[in-house]
């Protein structure tokens, strides 16, 4: 019984019509969805897990699964409809889970954040299988996420900041040297994540982690202290990053969360609005741009005094896209201008960026705000004109990456964007010569983000233009060449 993840119950069940409504929607049959469960399952490490068409039957009939079905099918639906679809959502049952490791509503104050990012990056190393640590997690959205957050700006208590953060434990001192090679090995894993993708790495940077946790443990000078937790804030934010591009959400949103607090306690205010975006970016991927507007903007008056304009920049960039996804046009080309504006002002004070800002180059720009002008041409029902605002914009970003072979994911992601450009235009022929080229990129990265956008343009092309022989020749190589069976690592 276990091994189909049923609870065993039968008597005095009742049709299941949460369930039941979107599954009809879905346009999935009962051994599809069956398939899927086994699939995701495997990848997750619950190989127990053994579902069947007469399985999801029942589950329609009202029988409650057991972990981590509930989990496995809220995360399904939602990449299905791109928009997260809770458990509750579904009609099924979660299991009560602590506050250490569920929810996003956690303490600000040091010593707890330290206790937490440590806990989580653990448990993270310990159950390194795909989704497994994500199934004891619920995405937060809405309310839930962003009246926790806002209290990123409120003052601590100086009382509740110890300095150093743990006196009365002994250990290792670091030195100012050894904190330089800290941050310089994390500026070494973010090249290697732009290079490579988050697949790669991903376990070296929540171990890099995890070590960083132990020393904020430890009696430190309050000077290098605050280094400590900037570091293991970019860490987190790190982490978070490649969970998200490998598609591990729940785990991705609670590293950003952690990121945040561990940035409050190193006093960065830039570095927090930085994590905010980042965690907008997932909001508007899951189908959410109203939170991802609330997070952006929370970002802009947390760091308007302080922030770089290159920073300044991308979270105009981003607070465009969040627009577009909304169907507010006006309101988007004005982010779209003011990006572009703060964009010429980098660097012209003489003041230096962050490491963690400088990706946003003229390429980064070009491919937010033609993404922006791209989503809104399929939010106003597949527009011409806003296809037409997006096409020299994505043109000018996929020149500027194509020559930039340290962000190769970046461009990859810019030549999907641009065929779905010529999806919009109705030139699927153009649309193939890009996708290919996305294609070769994406088997040499490990990024599950870049192929679910390459197999749902592929897959969209097909819909439309199946009929056209090179459509045809790209979805059978598609298939062939990248098939879903990547694996967070």
């Amino acid at each position: 019984m276990s091994g189909n993840g049923a609870d065993g119950t039968a008597a005095g069940k009742r049709p299941n019509e949460q369930l039941g409504s979107w599954f009809v929607r879905s346009g999935w049959s009962k051994g599809e969805l069956a398939r899927q469960v086994n699939r995701r399952a495997r990848q997750m490490g619950a190989h127990h897990i053994s579902t069947d068409t007469s399985r999801v039957r029942r589950w329609l009939d009202g029988e409650q699964p057991r972990e981590p079905i509930p989990r496995i099918l809220s995360e399904l639906f939602s990449e299905r409809f791109g928009s997260v679809v809770a458990i509750e959502d579904l009609g099924l049952r979660t299991a009560h889970q602590t506050p250490s490791v569920s929810g996003v509503d956690l303490p600000w104050a040091g010593p707890q954040t330290v206790a937490l990012l440590s806990e989580f990056s653990r448990s993270d190393l310990m159950l390194a299988r795909r989704g497994f640590l994500g199934s004891s997690l619920q995405i937060a959205a809405g309310p839930a996420l962003i009246e926790p957050m806002q209290r990123w700006l409120v003052p601590t208590p100086a009382a509740d900041v110890p300095a150093p953060l743990a006196e009365e434990r002994r250990g290792h001192r670091l030195s100012p040297l050894e904190l330089d090679l800290l941050e310089s090995t994390t500026a070494m894993f973010r090249q290697w994540d732009a290079q490579c993708g988050g697949g790669l790495r991903r376990k070296a940077v929540v171990g890099q982690l995890h070590e960083v946790t132990d020393l904020l443990q430890e009696s430190q000078r309050p000077e290098l202290a605050e280094r400590l937790f900037r570091c293991a804030a970019e860490l987190a934010e790190l982490a978070g990053w490649m969970s998200y591009d490998v598609g591990l959400q729940p785990t991705a949103q609670k590293y950003f969360v952690l990121a945040l607090h561990a940035a409050k306690e190193a006093g960065d205010k830039p570095l927090g609005s930085y994590i905010l975006s980042s965690m907008s970016r997932q909001m508007i991927h899951l189908g959410r741009p109203d939170d991802a507007l609330e997070l952006i903007h929370l970002a802009q008056y947390g760091s308007r005094d302080c922030a770089t304009p290159r920073t300044q920049s991308m979270l105009y960039a981003l607070e465009a896209r969040a627009y577009a996804n909304m169907g507010q046009p006006a309101k988007c080309r004005r982010a779209v201008r003011m990006a572009e504006d703060t964009f010429a002002d980098a660097g012209l004070d003489g003041e230096p960026d962050p490491d963690w800002i400088r990706f946003f180059s003229e390429a980064e720009l070009n491919g937010e705000n033609s993404h922006s002008y791209r989503d809104l041409a399929y939010v106003a029902g597949r527009s011409p004109t806003y296809a037409s605002l997006a096409e020299p914009v994505m043109e000018r970003a996929v020149e500027l990456f194509a020559k930039d072979t340290e962000r190769q994911r970046s461009y990859a992601l810019n030549l999907v964007g641009m065929a779905t450009v010529h999806l919009l235009k109705r030139e699927p022929e153009q649309s193939v010569v890009l996708a290919e080229q996305a294609l070769g990129i994406a088997r040499k990265v490990r990024s599950e983000r870049l192929n679910n956008r390459l197999r749902k343009t592929v897959d969209t092309a097909a819909r439309d233009f199946g009929h056209v022989a090179e459509v045809v020749q790209l979805t059978d190589r598609l298939t062939a060449l990248l098939p879903e069976t990547a694996e967070a690592v």
